[in-house]
Parts: C-alpha cells; sequence; structure tokens
C-alpha cells in the first residue's frame, strides 16, 4: 500500500470530513492573572485546556520578574550549555529550592519536560538492566523505553498484583545479568486523573529490590498538603527514588527538573546527553521560574482555588451523570459514547456553539466508541465558568445520545 494511502485510512473520518481549523487565540492583556477566556476567529472562548494550574501565567509578580530578567539579561544569556559557559547562580539557587520543596536532596534543572523524561530513562539504565512500568504511561515514558536496549515489562495500569509479578521477572532476569531494577509510574495520570499507587509501589520495595522513578508532571504543584507533589499526597516521600516535575504545568513556564540524590543528580548533570550538549535554560526563564516557585509555595489559597474549582466542577458533572472515570486529582475527563465523527462534530459544537473549547480524546488513546472530554480546572476559572459548562455539557450529551451529530457533523449557530 502507497504511504500517502496507509495516511489517508489512519486518518479515517477526520481525513474524509474536515479539515482541522487552524484558528489562532488571542489572550486579553491583563494587569492581573490571566483569564480562561480567549478570543477565537473573532469569538470568546471560555477554555478548558491550559497549562496554568495555578493561575500563575499572568500573576503581576511573575509578570514583573519576568520583565525585568528580560531586561536586564536578555533572552540569550547565559550562552552555553551548563557544563561549559552556560550556568549561573540562579540555576543553581533554583535547583537547591527545587531539591528542598520536593523533598530530595538535590536537583538537576531540564531543558524540556518531554525530552528530559526520554532521557532520564536512557541515561539511568543500560543493556544489564530491566524496567517495569504502568500499562498507562505517558507517551515521553514510552519514547524513552524505545531506548533501552535492555529487557521491559509492563504491568496493568495501577495493579499492584500485577506490578508484584513483573517484578518477579524481572528480578529473575536480572540475577543473571547482574543488573538493576526501574520501576517507572505516574504521580497523576495526565488522561484518566487518576493518581498513580505510589505508597503500595514502594511497600513492595519490603519484598523486591528495585528503584522508582516518578513522573509527576499533573501533581507537582497540585497535589499534597504544601504542593509538593503526589508523593507529598500519599506521604511516601523518602520511598520515591527520582521524582521528575515539570514547569509546564502549575508553573505555567518551560522546562523540568529531576530529583533525587547528589550521586544520582550529578551523575545525569554529566550524562544526559541531551542536556550536556544543549544550551542552558535562559536567564530570564530561570528567574521567573524563581518567583513562581515562590508564590507556589507561599501562596497557598492558589492551590485551594483550583481545587474549589475542580470538586465543583465534578461534583456537578456526577450529579447529571456524567463518568469521570477514577479521578482522584484536578484533571477531569469526561467519558461518553460516540464514534470519532460524533467526537468531532460534539467539539466543534461545543466551540462554535457554547463558545467552550476543550481537548477530546479518542481512539487509539482510549477504546473504540467512546469519546473522553479532558478539562483542565485553574485557579483562574470562576464558579460562573463551571455552571456555564456544566449547562453546555448537558445539552450536548443529550444531543449525543438522540443521534443528533449524525445527521448534522457541523452544524453551527
Amino acid at each position: 500500500m502507497d504511504i500517502f494511502d496507509k495516511i489517508a485510512k489512519h486518518m479515517g473520518p477526520i481525513g474524509q470530513h474536515q479539515k482541522w481549523s487552524h484558528g489562532y487565540f488571542s489572550f486579553p492583556k491583563l494587569e492581573g492573572e490571566i483569564a480562561p477566556h480567549m478570543q477565537f476567529k473573532g469569538k470568546e472562548h471560555l477554555v478548558w485546556s491550559l497549562n496554568n494550574y495555578l493561575g500563575l501565567a499572568n500573576h503581576p509578580e511573575v509578570r514583573k520578574a519576568d520583565e525585568e530578567a528580560a531586561a536586564q539579561y536578555g533572552m540569550a544569556y547565559p550562552m552555553g550549555a551548563r557544563m561549559m559557559s552556560g550556568n549561573s547562580k540562579f540555576h543553581e539557587q533554583l535547583e537547591q529550592e527545587l531539591a528542598g520543596f520536593v523533598g530530595k536532596p538535590d536537583a538537576f534543572l531540564l531543558n524540556y519536560g518531554y525530552q528530559g523524561m526520554v532521557s532520564i530513562i536512557d541515561t539511568l539504565v543500560d543493556r544489564n538492566d530491566v524496567i517495569v512500568y504502568d500499562a498507562e504511561s505517558h507517551a515521553c515514558i514510552i519514547d524513552g523505553l524505545r531506548l533501552h536496549m535492555g529487557k521491559r515489562f509492563v504491568y496493568k495500569h495501577n495493579d499492584i498484583e500485577s506490578a508484584r509479578k513483573q517484578l518477579e521477572r524481572a528480578t529473575k532476569l536480572t540475577q543473571e545479568s547482574g543488573g538493576g531494577i526501574l520501576l517507572i509510574t505516574e504521580g497523576v495520570f495526565g488522561m484518566s486523573g487518576a493518581q498513580g499507587k505510589l505508597k503500595e509501589i514502594v511497600d513492595l520495595k519490603k519484598e523486591f529490590e528495585f528503584r522508582i522513578l516518578v513522573d509527576d508532571a499533573h501533581g507537582f504543584g497540585t497535589m499534597g498538603k504544601t504542593g509538593a507533589g503526589t508523593h507529598e499526597a500519599q506521604d511516601c516521600i523518602d520511598g520515591i527514588d527520582v521524582y521528575f516535575g515539570t514547569f509546564a504545568k502549575s508553573m505555567a513556564g518551560i522546562g523540568a527538573f529531576v530529583a533525587s540524590t547528589e550521586e544520582i543528580t550529578n551523575f545525569l548533570r554529566y550524562n544526559m546527553r541531551s542536556q550536556t550538549f544543549a544550551k542552558a535554560l535562559p536567564m530570564p526563564m530561570v528567574i521567573g521560574l524563581l518567583k513562581r516557585l515562590e508564590l507556589l509555595k507561599s501562596r497557598p489559597e492558589l492551590k485551594d482555588k483550583l481545587w474549589e474549582i475542580a470538586t465543583t466542577l465534578q461534583t456537578g458533572l456526577r450529579e447529571r451523570g456524567f463518568d469521570l472515570g477514577v479521578t482522584d486529582s484536578v484533571v477531569t475527563p469526561v467519558f461518553l459514547k460516540g464514534e470519532l465523527s460524533d467526537a468531532t462534530a460534539l467539539t466543534f459544537d461545543l466551540r462554535e456553539n457554547y463558545g467552550i473549547f476543550c481537548s477530546i480524546v479518542v481512539y487509539p488513546v482510549i477504546p473504540k466508541g467512546m469519546i473522553e472530554l479532558r478539562l483542565i480546572p485553574t485557579a483562574v476559572h470562576t464558579l460562573e465558568d463551571v455552571q456555564r459548562t456544566l449547562d453546555a455539557f448537558s445539552e450536548v450529551a443529550e444531543k449525543l445520545a438522540n443521534g443528533y451529530y449524525k445527521e448534522n457533523l457541523f452544524a453551527t449557530a
């Protein structure tokens, strides 16, 4: 089959019926927090797809720190990789503060979250080591696994008994190879909103010898008493060997970090090729991140507001009969029954006729015949935003159940 034919077949109904619209959002210029209302093709939309959990994206103190750092240093500085000429006291200060916040001896800054996780996996293990990982791991973890030259075993999502069985298999192999075992999971799974069973996995160390790497992209800043992460929420900070967090979610920035012992972080500093041979994070971002971290630690009301919005939204959806799966975090998935064409039409209807923009997830991420609409609450959403969304979701769900979207694929007002 010709490669173009394969692509056309893969695209399915989307390729047959619609060319995705590439309109642009424009953000209102505000002095305070950035509102989740944006212009799309000249119309105002309420957006539930923002990487801005704590509302720091346009916080006045963050804006001031970003602007002053950009004015003083520009975007070019520092002009080199960290190992050469790209280090600064601010990079080191940020690492030290992050490490202390998440309960680890040391931390290492990463230029990007996705590439960071890929490279962490590639660096930590060799062909003699075995990786055991959760079946619903994020794409960055899967891509890191693809670089692993040794064995890897997958366990059923959040299934401790399945993890135990895979650890037994891994143990037998490492007894022969002389390698070690790295278990990888997530603190909060971004699609389902379910917390990884970190405490139960840590308890498995009583039976097996292995290390734990946790990707807590959605937990850092949102979970735990202080916002330190899912390991804090589950009271197992010491049991997590390598902790990964991103700046893209709660911090509304760019980059990530990995925290562990000084021995491990130093090993990563000098062996992670994607960082060793890459220019350091720009100074305005680093200084801006220091301010974001300060606010994350000193303003618990930001996390409290996030959870108020998330709880109100999730409670309202459940009361109206919506299936939210097993989420026990602020991530809010809404599961509906329908085909890909229904999903496309429904989200188009939400966007064009109700002015609501949210992420859509379809097969192969979730099973065929299912639609997931993923809502990401933030501290700058309002209770009025929640009510508007609840009303809109009730209406589109009724349309879906009545077959409206099979007859009106792209109906607009």
